[in-house]
Parts: C-alpha cells; structure tokens; sequence
C-alpha cells in the first residue's frame, strides 16, 4: 500500500504568508495531481500556540532566523507562523482536501518545535502518523509540500527510520535554501529513500 503525504501546504507558507517558501505555490496543482494516483492522502499542519518557543517574538533581542539552544537542541527561530486557529494555519484553498483521509498536527507544543509529521524534534513526542499509516497496511510513503529542506526533509528521515520505503517527489516540494535542500535530498539517498519526479507517478 502507498500513502501520499502532503506535507504543510498552509497559507503561512505560500506568497503573503508569515513565512513564505519562495515558489511554494508551485507545489499545489502537482499535489492535486498526484492525489488521483493514491488510494490513501494524509496531510500534516503545523499549529502552534501563540508563545511558542520557535518564535523570535517569545526571545529578547533576538531576530528572525537566529539561532539558538532550545532546551538541548538546535532550534532556529522563526517569525510568528501557523498560530491554532488563524487563516495562515489553513490549508491553501487550492489544495483538494477531499482525498485527504486524516490531517496530522505538528509543533503544538511550546516547549519544543516539530518539524516531522512523525515527532517532536526531540524525538520525545510521537504524533501517531507511523501507527496510522502501518494500520491501513501503508509500505511506501510518498512526500510533497513545504519546505523541502525542512518539514518535508524531516518527515522523510522519520519515515525512513520508521521502516517504510520513502519517495521523495522532487518538483512537488519548494525549499528555503536550495543549498539546504540539496543537502537534505543527498542524505535521504544515502539513507536508502529515493529522489523522483512527479512524471513517474502521473506519467
């Protein structure tokens, strides 16, 4: 069984939103697309509370994109994102959810930030996306959205150490460092994933 994940296609993460992927809405009719070749789509949403940890706003003197030691781990900070309940939470109303059989919510903890559909950054805190997807039989996980050197990236390393086989579909994800993204496509390969193109599943 194949699952597709779409990962964080929220309106923060689109142009005009809070934190913008460049081109991220590029990924959005490649992700409906891909939505008729699966029998089973999951999405993830970042929902965070207003105070949490990952914000600048919550740090004195401290700037969008600095970085510093969360409680033992490496957390940059961001600007003000995918607070519970705001529209730059929602899904883009673009995205067909109609496939979408359940959403995962990530980083509701202030304490800590969650850039996987599968855990917490520390690994402390599962979201239960694993024992769902092998419930419903799931092998091979397909990922698309934003940010490829992110969430996306870091879903795919949850899912490979989790024991599924991980495709990642290149031209259906946008990153915020293609530097960064590079990086993170190099390491899913050398962790036993794959690195495909949206045309070998639509053909």
């Amino acid at each position: 069984m194949k699952a597709l994940l779409l990962i964080d296609i929220q309106n923060d993460f689109l142009p005009s939103g809070a934190l913008a992927v460049p081109e991220g809405g590029q990924v959005i009719p490649i992700a409906n697309q891909l939505q008729q070749h699966f029998d089973l789509v999951v999405a993830t949403q970042d929902w965070h509370p207003q105070n949490h940890k990952s914000f600048s706003s919550q740090h004195t003197a401290k700037q969008p994109f600095d970085v510093i030691d969360l409680y033992g781990l490496e957390q940059v900070l961001w600007p003000d994102h995918c607070v519970q309940g705001s529209v730059g939470a929602e899904f883009s109303k673009e995205l067909n959810m109609h496939k979408v059989a359940a959403i995962f919510r990530k980083g509701t903890n202030a304490e800590v930030d969650s850039y996987s559909g599968f855990y917490d950054n520390g690994h402390r805190i599962s979201t239960a996306l694993s024992d769902y997807l092998r419930g419903k039989a799931v092998t091979e996980v397909y990922l698309a959205g934003l940010a490829g050197d992110y969430c996306v990236y870091f879903s795919a390393k949850d899912a490979l150490q989790e024991g599924f086989a991980v495709y990642l579909i290149d031209d259906a994800c946008r990153p915020i460092s293609p530097e960064g993204y590079q990086k993170a496509k190099e390491d899913i390969v050398s962790k036993g994933g794959k690195v495909i193109n949206s045309s070998e599943i639509i053909g």
